[in-house]
């Protein structure tokens, strides 16, 4: 008991150290709108949760839209953006989801608080809140983003891609400051949502023409895979990314990426590449009480770093008054 005691607060430490790691100079804060509109957050929450109980499979949709945000011209909400060849009509972007849920919440933020909360700032708590639904470990946003004013398709094109090489992946990630570890913890996001036939089924009948699958697929999950996604005619049916736990935020995606089970092929890489399969066997034990890190834990540092990216602050930007359109 003494021990579980002294893991709890040890816990509760980190989560609450992590919004003053790897921020500073960023211009954002934990609690930024307390005084200008304190039940910001809470508005935000509640949005989140109406969208969820409606669509449990927004929780995944609000966290990839805050990740693709992200990666494209810094944390800033120009992927809510409409129009012609804005972000959102990048091919990696169409099948987004959860502007919806955003733009609830920025209505009801309009109405307590005109022109005080950004829609980059309701983006990156709603991905947050997001994962504590689905029940995963929660940690403090650091808030005070401004929402940028430039959305093109073009600047997506070097979002991280599914048949992505680790060390691909890896230049991708560091180009944002972000470390090896927290590319796999991000990653790691994929223990929730699904994925489209059409962006993996290359795996399971002609793999680098070869005539056959993929080698580092499981044999034994291989006809489950094909009968999820035939030859022919099953593009759009979705597939889960962590089989048997798509709709929980847990450890169980690296434990399937350890037993060949991974979806997407630039995942199953983080098993099957040196560099990476550590972090991974690390991460997939961290839940049964095994020394190494802490996956909840982790992904919330790392969140708190990737929210960060390129951020607008101060003067910069614009307080959008609605997340499609800009001032």
């Amino acid at each position: 008991m003494k021990r579980n005691y002294t893991c709890i607060v040890l816990s509760i430490f980190l989560l609450l150290t992590l919004a003053t790691t790897s921020v500073q100079g960023q211009g954002t804060s934990v609690g930024f709108y307390s005084t200008t509109c304190p039940q910001a957050e809470s508005i935000v929450t509640a949005a989140v949760q109406s969208g969820f109980r409606s669509d449990p499979t927004i929780a995944p949709g609000l966290l990839r839209m805050h990740f693709h945000d992200c990666f494209v011209l810094g944390c800033d909400a120009s992927i809510l953006i409409d129009g012609p060849s804005t972000e959102k009509t990048a091919p990696p972007n169409l099948s987004l989801r959860g502007d919806g849920v955003i733009a609830d919440a920025k209505r009801q933020l309009e109405a307590a608080c005109p022109g005080v909360v950004s829609c980059a700032d309701i983006l990156a708590l709603a991905a947050r809140d997001s994962v504590v639904l689905t029940n995963g470990q929660s940690w403090p946003v650091p808030t005070g983003r401004r929402d940028g004013r430039v959305s093109l398709a073009s600047d997506a094109s070097n979002l991280p891609a599914f048949t992505d090489s680790v060390d691909v992946q890896k230049q991708k990630f560091t180009a944002k400051g972000l470390n090896t570890q927290d590319m796999v913890a991000l990653v790691g996001g994929h223990t929730i949502g699904t994925a489209a036939c059409v962006v993996f089924s290359y795996r399971l009948y002609n793999y680098n023409n070869t005539g056959g699958a993929d080698p580092s697929i499981d044999p034994s999950f291989l006809p489950q895979l094909r009968a999820l996604c035939p030859p022919t005619g099953g593009e759009n049916r979705r597939v889960a990314l962590d089989t048997g736990s798509e709709n929980r935020f847990d450890t169980s995606f690296f434990t399937n990426l350890r037993n060949g089970r991974g979806v997407l092929e630039s995942d199953q890489k983080l098993w099957t590449d040196t560099s990476t399969r550590t972090i991974v066997q690390q991460f997939s034990s961290s839940m049964r009480g095994s020394p190494g890190l802490s996956f909840g834990i982790e992904f919330g540092r790392s969140m708190v770093k990737m929210s960060n990216i390129e951020v607008k602050t101060g003067t910069q930007g614009e307080i959008r008054r609605v997340c499609s359109a800009i001032n």
